[in-house]
């Protein structure tokens, strides 16, 4: 091979390296700092139209209003009833997040179905229990029950 072509290959394989660098220090960046967000221009408050938030559906009586840990590491937290299920895990994305050794990353799920409330295990590895009793399947469970999961001890409340 000539002196030309190998300066050539050389210099090509210089630039896809540093090609590469490149594209390593962009991708840890935008881990580091996220993507960058800009602002369209704000237009005028007289054609801005604001989105009708839905009312969320009543409640019938009686009917329990939240998720409560009342026991465990995380006592206090709650989430909301409403009409979507609640996950309940130690993973981010949960709904009610519960920092317990014991608990799953996606450990059960309590689930509305005709103005009953039901938990059902997510195939967690120490289990969910219904007062003492192993749930294998849905469940049905009513306010002031305890929920076990993990160590962690919930109640639906109104």
């Amino acid at each position: 091979m000539s002196e030309l072509t190998l300066t050539i290959i050389k210099l090509g394989f210089l630039a896809v390296l540093w090609l590469f660098v490149l594209s390593a220090v962009s991708v840890i960046r935008t881990d580091l700092f996220g993507t960058r967000v800009t602002q369209a221009k704000a237009e005028p408050k007289s054609k801005v139209k604001q989105p009708k938030v839905p009312k969320p559906p009543r409640r019938r009586r009686g009917e329990p209003a939240s998720a409560i840990v009342v026991e465990g590491t995380s006592v206090g937290m709650s989430a909301p009833l409403g009409d979507t299920p609640i996950v309940i895990g130690r993973g981010a994305e949960c709904e009610l997040r519960i920092d317990d050794e014991y608990v799953s990353t996606r450990h059960a799920v309590l689930r509305p179905q005709g103005g009953q409330w039901y938990v059902e295990d997510l195939g967690s590895t120490n289990g969910t229990f219904v007062g003492e009793v192993r749930v294998h399947k849905p469940t049905a469970v009513g306010p002031g029950t305890p929920v076990r999961i993990g160590k962690t001890i919930l109640e639906l409340q109104k």
